[in-house]
């Protein structure tokens, strides 16, 4: 069971986002601690408010008092709503917040069924709870559920998704919504990436893609994500999804989070040096593009190339499921950006020289000489645009530094032979 815990400064947003999905039929109120639950399998999210306003005093130590709390049992664990609700008390308990106001929520909108817990993280004094080695505690506190209840144990990220069995969205079995909320609540907590790109090509894994939405509603700018299922050639199939029907996790604010968290992460634990020499040690081995993709694979790393319609390569992000990044081909050096790639291709596709002065193949080595690359990058040329339903949204695509230099190069291809007819 893993646990992920937030602290903010909304208590109406975190009971509006869980009470909305009572509310809806996604999800239901399985247990409360000083809060009213009226018995009719609702959430009075006002009512609720009030109540927990009660705990609050007027003079606060801290700018962030409300707890929210999500607990992931395994997808192979079958519990009970009584179970469930036993599961978060406890937690609750061996946390330290025992004895808080709290309510707990069932969440039932994907297959993944998991808890939220809504609490507040003051005492009746203003002053905050003890909050030292809180993710510590919590980790031995699932670790306690687990064995007591005979559950599944969390393990690693990776450990967690594969059991998730996450499976690519397939618009014939119905119900897409599901489908895409699954993959992205379990990618939104499991993988780094540092820009819309490479979000882009991670959930190109599981057919699904991401457009960023931009405009103007009531008065207000507006910035927020539409989500799409594909086809294994990724072209769009079936309505765009909206991200607020799925939850914070999927929105543009948490995409954004995520990024600068995850550049500190790559950085301060040099994450991308040990899948930069992965890619440098089979592209000295690989015969082609289609030998170095399942190489690569086999060693845990899913490559995204990105073509032209003549197949030249103009962008390239490697995912890596040992490490847990997402990483586009330039930021780990000129030797990996898109026009290095392509000249490797071309290299690999030709003869294998034998060596000055011998025609004799047996004296080769079998093993390809350092690759030198350009040092030029590239960009996707084009971009695309939808309605983002209720509002008339323009859609603005993540941008790349590879992308856009490709794009810039073949408008000049353009004016220089519209010249040369003139």
């Amino acid at each position: 069971m893993v646990a992920n815990i937030n602290v903010g400064n909304s208590l109406y947003g975190a009971l509006a986002y869980n009470g909305q999905k009572v509310n809806e039929g996604e999800g239901k109120l399985l247990a409360s601690n000083k809060i009213l639950d009226n018995g009719t399998g609702t959430v009075d999210i006002a009512r609720a408010t009030a109540d927990f306003e009660r705990y609050l005093p007027a003079r606060m130590r801290t700018e962030k008092p409300v707890i929210h709390i999500s607990l992931n049992p395994h997808p192979d664990d079958k519990l009970t709503d009584t179970e469930l609700a036993d599961i978060a008390r406890e937690y609750m308990d061996k946390i330290g917040y025992g004895n808080q106001p709290y309510i707990v929520f069932k969440h039932e909108d994907i297959d993944r069924h998991h808890l939220h817990i809504v609490s507040i993280r003051v005492g009746e004094d203003g002053k905050r709870l003890n909050n030292d080695y809180i993710h510590r505690r919590s980790k031995r506190a699932t670790n306690a559920l687990e064995k007591k209840y005979g559950l599944h144990p969390s393990g690693n990220s990776k450990q967690r998704l594969e059991q998730g069995a996450l499976r690519k969205v397939d618009v014939s079995e119905g119900n897409v919504k599901r489908q895409v909320g699954n993959v992205l609540k379990a990618l939104s907590e499991t993988y780094r990436f540092q820009s819309l790109g490479e979000y882009r090509a991670l959930l190109s894994l599981y057919n699904i893609t991401v457009e960023e939405a931009r405009g103007e509603v009531h008065g207000r700018e507006y910035r927020g994500f539409v989500y799409s299922a594909t086809d294994d050639a990724g072209n769009k199939t079936g309505n765009p999804l909206k991200a607020s029907r799925f939850g914070k996790y999927a929105g543009y604010e948490a995409f954004d989070n995520r990024c600068a968290v995850s550049r500190t992460e790559i950085k301060e634990k040099e994450l991308a040096g040990r899948t930069k020499a992965t890619i440098l040690a089979t592209l000295r081995q690989a015969s082609g593009k289609d030998e170095l993709i399942r190489v690569l694979e086999s060693k845990g790393i899913n490559t995204v190339f990105r073509e032209t319609d003549t197949g030249r390569i103009y962008g390239a992000t490697f995912i890596d499921h040992n490490t847990g990044c997402v990483l586009n081909g330039s930021r780990m050096g000129k030797e990996l950006s898109a026009n290095a790639l392509q000249e490797w291709v071309v290299a690999a596709s030709s003869p294998i020289p034998t060596g000055i002065g011998t025609t004799d193949p047996s004296q080769h080595t079998g093993e390809r000489e350092p690759f030198v690359p350009f040092t030029k990058q590239v960009h996707e040329p084009g971009e695309d645009s939808v309605t983002g339903g209720m509002f008339d949204l323009s859609i603005v695509p993540g941008t790349d530094p590879e992308e856009e230099a490709f794009r810039r190069k073949m408008q000049r291809k353009k004016k220089k032979r519209k010249g040369r007819g003139i």
